[in-house]
């Protein structure tokens, strides 16, 4: 690789970048929420379509439940390295859109302003996607083509925790065979320093039901009938105290210690408290504050519990005076590298029963193992030294996110180094309204992933890989 090379990618990105802003507007016109089951089929044509349109293979697998998961491959170009594969995971799924009175434009009709693309998807993940495809359009045009075999899959259920994955990866794990893998997300923090994980927490999400009663009832009755809503407000009581600690005996079971190296690199990484604080609009401090942990180290080593909704009795407008019949609570547990969803959820339900609230029903509803790479592996490095390069920045890389996705199972099955990166910031929004991207670091994002695929077969070349082991 060379400074020549860097610059002829980003002419031709520069080159291609209106083309590719209307293709990834196309794309974030569909309205795609798996929760809702909408827009499924007509996305899977469009991607099937993206890849196809730039002279890729694709299969549609759809033999194994779910939405269908895509597979795409683009072999090496004839100066390229068909002994090396790269495979990319991204996910055509969105969140869905509500609550739709805080966004200020339509989510599914994108919008450009002030140079940032707004649109659900935008950064989560269909940004990511097209930034990849694009990246390859690049180099196909270039003399030699493509440096190395690309593969892509694409699954439309990672935003309801991918729960039909595991036996597509299995069944079809020769197809998807690959020596390193770019997970799905990416983006740049406040200081423009574009942010990488070598890994992902795990999660048990589930719902907890307590029913009193077959009808809502006139408030009055409260004097003597059981409230489900302050019973089930009570059980959760019992599972997390006022300092943030949770009580549930077993929770921490398995829990793997980080390694010194881990750690080493976990306190190197930046945090703006005051930053974070202004983000997200912040009325109270950290709740690591007070009990004088480091918030990184919570971030990426510790296990969560968080209330995600809480449902019973009337929350419309104005006063209606009923003792709801029921009351539901949704939670999910961020996990570390160590801790099992199934057990997790054994835990929460036999901790119920033995506090008394045995008629408190639980149900989980989705679960994920946390899964961390070595980040000192060869390809890590590589991907971490091309984004320097690119983006004539500090880049930043941590052990694992403080999110979830199916990294684990790639990990069990592929048997391969996984980094993650992409074309979002810090103000990107995923999951909430007015999700966006800069145009400028989607073109950016084009460029590294063009010039990283460049000496891609040189970082894992097996002199490399057997100094990392």
């Amino acid at each position: 690789m060379s400074n020549q090379d860097l610059e002829r990618i980003r002419l031709s990105v520069k080159e291609l970048a209106s083309v590719s802003i209307e293709k990834l507007k196309k794309y974030l016109s569909l309205p795609t929420v798996s929760a809702q089951n909408k827009a499924i089929p007509e996305t899977v044509d469009y991607v099937v379509g993206m890849i196809k349109e730039i002279g890729g293979e694709a299969k549609v697998l759809d033999d194994l439940g779910g939405n269908p998961v895509v597979y795409g491959f683009f072999p090496a170009g004839k100066k390229g390295d068909s002994s090396k594969t790269l495979l990319f995971y991204n996910h055509y799924d969105v969140q869905p859109p509500e609550p739709l009175d805080e966004w200020n434009t339509e989510p599914f009709k994108p919008t450009i302003i002030d140079g940032k693309l707004f649109a659900r998807g935008a950064s989560d993940n269909k940004g990511d996607l097209v930034a990849r495809l694009s990246a390859i359009n690049v180099l196909q045009k270039l003399e030699g083509g493509l440096p190395c075999n690309v593969k892509f899959l694409i699954e439309g259920e990672e935003e309801i925790g991918s729960p039909n994955l595991a036996p597509y990866l299995e069944k079809y794990r020769d197809l998807f065979h690959a020596d390193a893998c770019i997970w799905e997300f990416g983006g740049k923090d406040e200081k423009n320093r574009i942010s990488m994980v070598a890994g992902i927490k795990g999660m048990a999400y589930m719902e907890l039901t307590c029913v009193g009663a077959d009808i809502d009832m006139h408030s009055s009755v409260g004097a003597y009938v059981d409230n489900a809503a302050w019973r089930l407000v009570h059980a959760l009581g019992t599972m997390k105290n006022q300092q943030n600690e949770i009580l549930v005996d077993g929770f921490f079971d398995g829990v793997l210690e980080p390694t010194e190296s881990e750690k080493q690199a976990v306190h190197s990484l930046p945090f703006d408290e005051n930053a974070i604080s202004r983000l997200y609009g912040l009325k109270r401090p950290l709740i690591t504050k007070s009990k004088g942990v480091d918030p990184r180290e919570a971030m990426v080593f510790h296990p969560t519990m968080t209330i995600c909704g809480l449902e019973g009795g009337y929350t419309g407008e104005g006063a209606k005076t009923v003792l709801p019949k029921k009351a539901m609570a949704k939670i999910d547990c961020r996990l570390v590298p160590g801790q099992d969803p199934d057990h997790i959820f054994h835990c929460i339900k036999r901790h119920l029963e033995y506090h008394g609230f045995d008629d408190v029903e639980v149900k989980l509803i989705n679960g994920q193992k946390a899964y961390r790479s070595s980040y000192n592996h060869p390809f890590v490095t590589h991907v971490l030294n091309t984004a320097e390069e690119v983006y004539q920045n500090d880049v930043i890389l941590a052990p694992n996110s403080a999110g979830t996705g199916p990294m684990y199972i790639f990990g069990e099955q592929l048997k391969l180094p996984i980094v993650s990166t992409g074309v979002g910031w810090v103000e990107s929004k995923a999951h909430a309204p007015n999700e966006s991207i800069r145009i400028q670091d989607f073109e950016d994002g084009i460029v590294h992933i063009a010039y990283m695929l460049t000496g891609f077969s040189t970082a894992l070349t097996e002199e490399n890989i057997a100094v990392e082991k």
